[in-house]
């Protein structure tokens, strides 16, 4: 049997121990087993993916985009979620007043989430300013209860609904996973609505650098695939990563997170649209 290949996750949550050792437990029957190991934020993830530490990385968008460029495009993304496809921004506020639309925000407070979540922070004012708003004309409040986590506990963008219902903002910005949360829908979404919705956009992927023996690759990513929602023993994995099935990716989801942030280097540019 091949040696296990090594997989990163960020501990963004108690039950991610419990994904990964599903996930580990998984690729036992797999002709490519694997490992796993933790990091506290994304940043040291991309160093150790970047640094040999491990073969994988299961990476948000932000982290895709800053591996892409760290490796000057020697990357490839081998999988992702059905809700990482077609991602969304919406921008909430109170049901009983607030803006109405985009340009409405204008001379307004607009609450967002950790500096570097992507949905709820960089890609909503990259998206507002694409539509013509005026963004010096925002008073923006941010919320960084999470940084380094990419926004992935959501807890920032809980704060910037709170502060809308509680009078300290006109509108936030929310994804929409978090929007969708049954948990939410009794003491804060159901207070709110949504009055904008982004673009569809790509979240999370396993990242590799192209160095990874490709048939190894593939023999990983095969036994992801096969993941089968009604299968009783794949079932809860799936349902704690919130999803119903792995797919390929699609890497042009990603653009409007390289034009956000500094654009797609052109050097890279026709390797990463190829993968």
């Amino acid at each position: 049997m091949a040696d296990p290949l090594v997989v990163g996750a960020v501990a963004y949550s108690s039950k991610v121990v419990t994904i990964w050792e599903g996930m580990r437990g998984y690729f036992r029957t797999s002709p490519q087993p694997m490992d796993y190991v933790l990091f506290s934020n994304y940043e040291r993830q991309v160093d150790a993916l970047l640094g040999g530490q491990i073969d994988i990385a299961w990476n948000t968008n932000l982290a895709w985009v800053s591996t892409v460029r760290r490796s000057a495009g020697r990357c490839v993304a081998l999988a992702m979620r059905d809700v990482d496809l077609g991602y969304r921004t919406l921008l909430v506020a109170r049901r009983d007043g607030g803006p109405s639309g985009a340009r409405d925000l204008e001379g307004r407070r607009l609450a967002l989430g950790s500096r570097d979540s992507a949905q709820a922070a960089i890609l909503p004012l990259h998206f507002l300013e694409r539509e013509g708003v005026d963004l010096g004309r925002l008073t923006l409040v941010r919320f960084d209860t999470d940084a380094g986590k990419h926004g992935d506990t959501g807890t920032s963008e809980l704060d910037a609904m709170r502060a809308v219902l509680a009078g300290e903002a006109d509108a936030a910005a929310v994804g929409i996973g978090t929007w969708e949360a049954p948990a939410l829908r009794e003491n804060l979404t159901s207070r709110l609505q949504a009055f904008w919705e982004s673009p569809g956009y790509c979240h999370c992927n396993f990242s590799a650098l192209d160095s990874l023996d490709p048939d190894r690759q593939e023999a990983w990513t095969t036994h992801l695939l096969a993941m089968a929602w009604d299968d009783p023993a794949h079932r809860p994995i799936l349902e704690m990563e919130g999803l119903r099935r792995w797919v390929r990716p699609e890497l042009e989801g990603y653009m409007p997170l390289f034009e956000a942030t500094g654009g797609l280097p052109e050097a890279v540019s026709g390797r990463i649209t190829r993968c």
